[in-house]
């Protein structure tokens, strides 16, 4: 079995970095290597292409690609390409994508569960070689069909939050990627709606991947690293939001207040430091292994830590390899 702990190129990491870090994550003893698609940082497709070249048999996750920027005939071409290329390796994450960045493009859609089911489906299907006709929903089809399609079955992922597109992923999806502010209580939740999506379709919900991303410092001085930490939860509490990921935390109005006073500004001077113990993975090494456990009990399949910030990543990447993996 490969190793649970995964680690994730962030958008700011240099395009041509990629293939360097890639090299080090998996000579390290990384189970995964994740690259997420933020609009307007990297492309997420063009991102695993490089870091799957540059590896040799780890898998390479994309976390995640927006349901309505691509049409899914696209989606399935670039997802064929890279896993006949590189058969089994590639985990494709499929979402409604950031509103704020899809209404920049205009593409925010009028059913974005509808959207999703679609665009999962119909790339699903082209893999499997089937030709798709259909004049519905959101995209259109006619006789549309892979010259390559997929030789085996390719994990499809969802990365949703909400209960209904949770949901909806238990019933669609191989897994579900939890986002960097999903935290132990979050991931009990999720488990019971993907089983309740699972049972609409036959599923079987305990075969449902759920990689979980969290925001991550590991350093010898373990006060610096939560400082650290802390701007980058902040960042994040700011721009989602109250959620359904921080609702079983009781924080939601309190959040809220923050945002409304301040902004990002308030959220990052004045937030508890109970919320970075819930929602991050910072601290010395040993602090870390520690924190990294509750996530594995709670129901991740993986845990992927994200470096914040990104320019510290290197460095965590090998004293992470050398004090935490071998507790995992």
């Amino acid at each position: 079995m490969s190793n649970p702990i995964g680690m994730m190129l962030h958008g700011e990491t240099a395009p041509g970095n990629i293939s360097r870090l890639a090299k080090q994550i998996e000579a390290s003893g990384f189970g995964s290597v994740w690259l997420s698609e933020d609009y307007f940082f990297l492309g997420g497709i063009a991102s695993a292409a490089i870091a799957l070249e540059a590896t040799e048999q780890i898998q390479v996750g994309v976390g995640i690609l927006s349901a309505v920027v691509r049409h899914p005939a696209v989606t399935a071409m670039e997802v064929a390409t890279l896993a006949g290329a590189y058969p089994g390796r590639l985990l494709t994450g499929i979402g409604h994508g950031l509103p704020l960045w899809t209404q920049q493009m205009g593409l925010y859609p009028k059913s974005p569960l509808g959207a999703l089911r679609q665009t999962v489906e119909s790339v699903r299907g082209l893999l499997a070689g089937e030709t798709l006709s259909s004049e519905g929903g959101l995209f259109t089809f006619r006789d549309v069909a892979l010259v390559h399609p997929a030789a085996s079955d390719v994990p499809l992922y969802t990365g949703v939050i909400g209960p209904k597109s949770v949901e909806l992923s238990g019933e669609i999806a191989d897994g579900t990627i939890m986002s960097v502010i999903a935290a132990p209580k979050y991931l009990e939740r999720v488990k019971e709606q993907v089983a309740v999506g699972a049972a609409r379709s036959g599923r079987d919900p305990d075969a449902h991947a759920l990689p979980t991303f969290v925001i991550y410092h590991v350093d010898t001085d373990g006060a610096a690293a939560r400082a650290a930490a802390r701007v980058g939860v902040a960042f994040y509490l700011f721009a989602i939001g109250p959620s359904a990921m921080t609702e079983p935390y009781g924080i939601n109005d309190r959040l809220s207040e923050l945002i409304e006073s301040g902004g990002l500004e308030a959220v990052t001077e004045h937030m508890p430091d109970e919320w970075l113990d819930i929602f991050a993975i910072a601290g010395t090494p040993a602090d870390c292994v520690a924190q990294i456990r509750p996530f594995l009990d709670a129901g991740a399949t993986s845990v992927v830590l994200a470096p914040y910030p990104a320019s510290a990543g290197e460095s965590m990447i090998a004293l992470t390899a050398a004090e935490v993996l071998p507790a995992f």
